[in-house]
């Protein structure tokens, strides 16, 4: 509860009062499903003292309208013998009827997204700036989320854009005669300000209200935003801490009269198993949740009353002490819209809050073996009408999947060929002279899967294949770095802001060395064992090396990388990769997946 202490003189009576809401809690918390809608002995006529309302919640979407293929495309069962099955799951046919089948039943029931629902998208959505995705967003009833850091990959003007509708201010409108309409839920971002004004850039927190009931939502991302985001993207912007930002606008809505406040967080956690029904409270030695969302949790005022979660892309249902050191749910539905989470909140309208002993929560599989929502397969069928003549373009062909974002090894196939894909490009002296390249393992979206997603046969990498996996369209830069910043750059793969959670670059052939994973911090990089096409690293030597723009600002805790000098720009990420597919394979003669021999990993 919410609940604020009181000092007069009846302290023992308020104490007792307390002590018998806490009964009715726990007898709520005791009702069998459907007792809450009861009323409290007054007879016909009377609101009954609590009713429970459905929250329903998933995030990360990034624009997987259609269902993601491949690996990225399973979600991992634990079943009842322990053995772990791969189920596939998402697109937003499914969600929808998911989401809907639901709602079934629950009059009251509001919808609530934790950020990332673009940004990062497939051709189908992002080859139309997520006009697309919006447009679901809006058929699938959301009602509010709050801004992830992809949401200003084009920065504050274009988040507003989508939030407010009109047409891209470059390419216009895509249909004829149609104008984008814009966001029908709100984005909040409680935690961004303007630099200038210091007012918040959209909307801190909303309250959604049936019948009497109200629940305040509060919206942040992390506050490390501009670390991941290209600096054009956050110009202008501050990103402030997420506890504070959260707590003042708790206060604030208790002052209003909302008591059952729920906040929408685009930060995370990793729990100790990736099935999404792993019982995240067993108490078993290294069970449980880490990462950062365990502080923030702990540190949001017991005002808050639910925590709905994401960025780490993982499926997690857990309970994570508030400051006063009672439970409070915690939960994350994955991504690509593969899991949805259903939360009840008991609301009692005499508190106006909600009976936290009786919060339950599970995540669900979004399963493709239900019937297809027909208003969400219209909206595909009409925007691929539109990208088909892009998007089923041919780059080349390959003998078996590649993976990348469904490889959990620190040195991923895809990545391998991306990293070549841009040495190949960029070495040749007039354009840029590169001796070595490094790819961040967060831009690799997705796999290259071999078999066909459309019309193009099986093997076919299409262009909209390709973008989806590089759909950012960076701009290469080749720098000047000595040998000792190269070795930096390697040890803040797993040290500094990466130590918690090692970010490990894709690097290209030639560059090999020791990661030796039982050491800790920058340690794990074994110094003495990198080498370039089998010379050691000399540090006083300048390399020229190949990133993308994001890796040469300094993005994703590589400082190092963002000190280069004697900058070349090039040719764009998408490019190189087609142009790499395009030289090196054929229909008789497809790209296999590289071995993965450049990082030796000692575990």
């Amino acid at each position: 509860m919410s609940a604020t202490p009181q000092k007069n003189r009846a302290t023992r009576r308020v104490l007792a009062a307390a002590a018998g809401l806490a009964t009715v809690g726990a007898l709520v918390a005791a009702m069998p499903a459907g007792a809450h809608d009861r009323g409290d002995g007054h007879g016909p006529g009377h609101k009954p003292r609590t009713v429970d309302v459905q929250l329903l919640s998933f995030n990360d979407l990034h624009g997987n309208l259609e269902p993601p293929a491949g690996s990225a495309g399973n979600v991992s069962e634990t079943q009842p013998d322990g053995t772990v099955k791969a189920i596939p799951a998402g697109g937003v046919e499914y969600l929808a009827t998911s989401l809907r089948t639901a709602r079934r039943g629950n009059p009251y029931s509001v919808t609530a997204a934790g950020g990332d629902m673009v940004g990062a998208s497939p051709l189908l959505s992002g080859l139309f700036h997520d006009e697309p995705t919006i447009e679901a967003l809006n058929g699938l009833d959301l009602d509010v989320t709050a801004v992830g850091n992809h949401e200003f990959d084009e920065g504050a003007a274009e988040l507003a854009r989508l939030q407010n509708g009109g047409c891209h201010p470059v390419e216009g409108c895509y249909e004829k005669g149609k104008k984008f309409k814009g966001a029908d839920f709100p984005y909040l971002a409680a935690n961004v300000t303007e630099e200038k004004t210091g007012r918040p850039l959209l909307k801190p927190y909303t309250v959604w209200k049936k019948n009497g009931v109200k629940i305040g939502f509060i919206g942040v991302t992390l506050e490390g935003t501009p670390d991941i985001v290209t600096a054009n993207g956050v110009k202008g912007l501050t990103f402030h801490d997420e506890v504070e930002t959260i707590n003042k606008y708790a206060r604030e809505l208790d002052r209003k009269g909302v008591k059952s406040i729920v906040a929408l967080i685009h930060e995370g956690g990793a729990p100790a198993s990736t099935s999404y029904n792993y019982d995240c409270d067993s108490p078993g030695a290294g069970d449980g949740i880490s990462g950062p969302i365990v502080d923030i949790a702990k540190g949001i005022t017991p005002k808050v009353d639910a925590l709905v979660t994401g960025h780490t892309h993982q499926a997690y249902v857990c309970t994570v002490p508030d400051p006063s050191g009672r439970p409070r749910m915690v939960t994350s539905a994955s991504s690509f819209g593969k899991l949805y989470t259903d939360t009840t909140l008991t609301y009692d309208r005499r508190t106006k809050d909600i009976v936290r002993t009786s919060v339950k929560s599970a995540n669900h599989v979004v399963t493709r073996d239900q019937a297809k929502a027909t208003d969400m397969t219209r909206l595909i069928d009409r925007w691929n009408k539109l990208a088909a003549p892009i998007a089923s373009k041919p780059q080349g062909w390959i003998s078996a999947d590649i993976n990348g974002r469904g490889s959990t090894a620190p040195e991923k196939p895809l990545g391998n060929v991306i990293a070549d894909a841009q040495l190949e490009g960029l070495a040749p002296a007039d354009k840029g002279g590169a001796e070595v390249a490094f790819m961040n393992p967060g831009g690799i979206r997705a796999d290259l899967v071999h078999k066909a997603s459309g019309s193009e046969g099986d093997g076919v990498v299409t262009y909209g294949e390709a973008f989806t996996v590089q759909p950012f369209t960076n701009m290469m830069n080749v720098v000047d770095l000595t040998g000792a910043q190269l070795v930096t750059a390697l040890q803040q793969q797993v040290s500094g802001s990466n130590e918690a959670g090692p970010k490990i670059l894709q690097v290209s052939e030639g560059l090999t060395y020791t990661l030796d994973l039982t050491k800790s911090g920058a340690d794990r990089v074994v110094a003495g064992t990198i080498k370039l096409n089998g010379e050691a690293i000399d540090p006083a030597r300048t390399y020229r090396v190949a990133m993308n723009e994001f890796l040469a600002g300094g993005g994703d805790g590589f400082a190092a990388l963002g000190e280069g000098t004697n900058k070349l720009v090039g040719a764009s990420d998408l490019d190189l990769f087609n142009a790499y597919l395009a030289a090196h394979s054929t229909a008789a003669a497809p790209l296999a997946p590289p071995a993965t021999d450049r990082i030796t990993v000692i575990q």
